[in-house]
């Protein structure tokens, strides 16, 4: 049984920086970080493939977030730096059987999310 708990969420000033963890239990996947703001589809933020060799970003996120894993404690992270108050959402982390995935069909798994909230 794949389990996948998010934690780091919080309230933020713009510019501010925070990072989202995924503790992961149930195995190696490629994993990917989602986001869901009110009223919108959850959106594709980034992504790391099983063995940490390829990344992928959201055009949005690029140069200001950064996913990254850390095998001995199963975790996966996602560094946000200047943050925007349009980043305010709920962030869901996700993991794949597949290879590294951008589309959230492809995501077999998925965290209960976390709020992250850019005030202006």
């Amino acid at each position: 049984q794949v389990q996948l708990v998010e934690s780091g969420g919080g309230l933020v000033q713009a510019g501010g920086s925070l990072r989202l963890s995924c503790a992961a239990s149930g195995g190696t996947y490629a994993m990917g970080w989602f986001r869901q703001a009110a009223g919108k589809e959850r959106a594709f933020v980034a992504g790391i493939s099983r063995n940490n060799a390829v990344t992928s970003y959201a055009d949005s996120v690029k140069g200001r977030f950064t996913i990254s894993r850390d095998y001995a404690k199963n975790t996966v992270y996602l560094q946000m730096n200047s943050l925007k108050p349009e980043d305010t959402a709920v962030y869901y982390c996700a993991a794949t059987r597949d290879s590294l995935a951008l589309t959230r069909t492809r995501y077999d798994y998925w965290g209960q999310g976390t709020q992250v909230t850019v005030s202006s």
